[in-house]
């Protein structure tokens, strides 16, 4: 069995990666289990919460991978949304959703909305009272709430359909929205900036992002967007995020082989993040992002459907093979603490030079 590296190697060797070093090994995480949400267990009880990190924190302990104790305060995608007056729905079942406000037949309304106070606004004071009561209770590290772009928020504040179809019918008002959501986020990341003070990483994913990267956010709208509609209505707001923190990781699930040469354009972006099995080819990945900025794709055991089964470590040699080393991470899981040994085992004999 592989020793297990300290903290503090672990993110040497992180941060190096982030600055496009090339890596003695290819940094890769293995979580345990099912994905972890805000359901109703979790989104109002931090010491649930707290019980569940160090569960999955003891499932990993003979896991060699680059991941460490960290703590996930789980609000769902949908905050900035809620925190515009969206009804926010918490089940047994998934991370909280929220009822859009907007839809074609009152786009116009979108002029009324108020950009909300990022303190006091019931949907943030919930996330602060969260964060609060995890840092009192546990001493593990904090990684971000959730950070929607403002294209996703913007889609949760508009009926999602009616939305895309807006960015050519009423492109006015879209853009209207848009900065007022811009608004609101940086003003919700700044807030929480100030309150996170043990900070694990500037992602709500596992990984250790470093403060100097910026801010990650979550972007799953853009897999749907021509090139021209998401450097249009993406690029510009995501810019303006990044502009203020310093740098921006842009994650979107789906197929963005069509969207991924515009990201691209993003100023001051430092990296992408991609479920690799959404996108068949990966050509246009490789051409416009690998060994430039940096790619972080994950491949969980599930993201296969009737090919679950699919061999984790040969399918990150196949990954790896294809984009090269060069500011690439790697994300997967396993269901259970004895797979996940065992696969750090093999990536780290794939991985390592």
């Amino acid at each position: 069995m592989s020793a297990i590296l300290d903290v503090e190697t672990k993110k040497k060797r992180i941060e190096a990666n982030w600055r496009l070093e090339e890596p003695d090994e290819v940094p890769f995480i293995i979580e345990v289990g099912n994905m972890h949400m805000g359901t109703s267990k979790f989104y109002n009880n931090p010491q649930a919460e707290i019980e569940w990190a160090e569960e999955h924190n003891r499932k990993r302990e003979g896991v060699y991978d680059y991941g460490f104790p960290n703590i996930k305060p789980n609000q769902g995608i949908n905050i900035v949304a809620a925190a515009f007056g969206c009804e926010c729905r918490v089940n047994d079942e998934a991370d909280p959703w929220v009822k859009c406000l907007i839809k074609e037949e009152n786009a116009e309304d979108v002029y009324k909305l108020k950009v909300p106070d990022p303190v006091n606004n019931p949907a943030f004071a919930q996330a602060w009272k969260h964060v609060e009561a995890l840092q009192k209770l546990s001493s593990m590290p904090l990684r971000v709430v959730n950070v929607p772009s403002p294209l996703v928020t913007a889609s949760l504040i508009w009926d999602y359909t009616s939305f895309i179809e807006a960015t050519l019918s009423y492109p006015d008002e879209v853009h209207a929205l848009l900065e007022k959501v811009t608004e609101a986020t940086i003003l919700y990341v700044r807030e929480m900036f100030k309150r996170i003070q043990n900070l694990y990483g500037v992602s709500h994913e596992f990984w250790y992002v470093p403060r100097e990267v910026g801010i990650r956010v979550s972007d799953d709208t853009a897999a749907l967007l021509s090139p021209a509609l998401y450097r249009e209505f993406g690029v510009k707001y995501n810019g303006m995020i990044s502009k203020e923190f310093g740098g921006i990781v842009v994650h979107s699930c789906g197929n963005v082989q069509n969207v991924v040469e515009a990201m691209v354009e993003i100023p001051g972006l430092r990296g992408l993040d991609f479920t690799i099995p959404q996108t068949p080819d990966w050509s246009k990945i490789r051409v416009s992002a690998a060994g430039k900025t940096v790619i972080c794709l994950r491949k969980f055991y599930w993201d296969h459907g009737n090919n679950a089964g699919v061999d984790l470590a040969e399918y990150t040699k196949k990954i790896v093979d294809y984009f090269g080393r060069k500011g690439v991470f790697i994300q997967t899981s396993t269901p259970t603490p004895e797979e996940a040994a065992a696969l750090g085992e093999r990536l780290h004999g794939i991985l390592s030079k």
